[in-house]
């Protein structure tokens, strides 16, 4: 979307290992073509032009901001505009001089730098308090900080949204609920007398009543049955720990909670202790305690 807003583009090439994202750019821009390619083909001599032993190409320069240093992000992908056979291949080209503007991204590797990340974009673009006409907030609830808050959201009696928040198209806040800074994707349900903090939804999500979610991802499509939670610190209130793969990776921060995957249904009563991730449909059966044995 960012390459489309500044050069014409009418082909995109895209090596045949990310067929994923073929499919991504040809579902979200349908005037686009889209064609892979196998990487061991001499992809550059094949459709770039050189001078001499120079590209001649425009570049997109993406910027990132990391420990206050930035560095150039490569995207190793063939730009094609069949209208004037510009060529374009997007690369590192650190310290090129060229007239394009400079995309500042976010760099992250952890999920705690992905939270983080969600914090800043509601503090920067979440600016005001911006209830849609089509929404139904209760007069008994309170709406505290700016809020942007969509479509055909339901937001029940007594319930208090703390800002910065946004809460995505078709959601719901059942009674009693305190939502403090989250950010909702759509079709998210939220049932009475829960606590939601600082926590990201991908969407179509159903929490049921009396929960207590913080400081934690949720998947899409990931259900939560009654009195369940994730938990935030640890008892000591040293950091949390995140397990990757084989080895526990410390986050640096004692409040994280917990990553749950697409697709998962968390039974009843289930406590998923700080730092855990659970896996893309996974079942969790009622009572348990997740996590206890790292």
């Amino acid at each position: 979307m960012i390459a489309k807003s500044i050069l014409k583009i009418d082909t995109v090439f895209i090596p045949d290992k990310f067929s994923n994202a073929s499919t991504l750019i040809q579902d979200s821009f349908l005037s686009l073509d889209v064609n892979e390619f196998c990487d061991n083909e001499d992809i550059f001599e094949k459709y770039i032009p050189t001078v001499g032993n120079q590209y001649s190409n425009y570049c997109l320069t993406i910027a990132i901001e990391n420990h206050n240093n930035n560095f150039e992000l490569p995207i190793y992908s063939l730009i094609y505009n069949n209208a004037n056979q510009t060529h374009s291949l997007c690369s590192n080209i650190a310290g090129n001089n060229h007239n394009y503007p400079q995309i500042s991204v976010d760099d992250f590797v952890y999920p705690w730098d992905f939270l983080n990340v969600v914090k800043r974009v509601l503090v920067t673009e979440v600016t005001s308090t911006v209830i849609s006409s089509k929404a139904t907030v209760a007069k008994s609830s309170i709406i505290n900080g700016r809020c942007l808050i969509e479509d055909d959201v339901i937001i029940d009696d007594f319930c208090k949204i703390v800002g910065p928040s946004y809460i995505g198209n078709g959601s719901s806040i059942g009674m009693g609920s305190l939502l403090r800074q989250p950010m909702m994707g759509d079709n998210t349900s939220i049932g009475f007398n829960c606590e939601i903090a600082k926590t990201y939804f991908e969407g179509h999500d159903r929490i049921a009543y009396q929960n207590v979610i913080l400081d934690s991802i949720i998947g899409r499509n990931v259900w939560f049955g009654g009195y369940s939670g994730t938990a935030n610190v640890l008892l000591d209130r040293k950091n949390v720990r995140y397990q990757m793969h084989d080895k526990l990776v410390e986050p640096g921060t004692n409040d994280f909670g917990a990553v749950v995957g697409n697709n998962c249904a968390i039974g009843a009563s289930v406590i998923i202790l700080p730092g855990r991730q659970v896996q893309s449909n996974t079942v969790i059966q009622t009572g348990t305690i997740f996590g206890k044995t790292i």
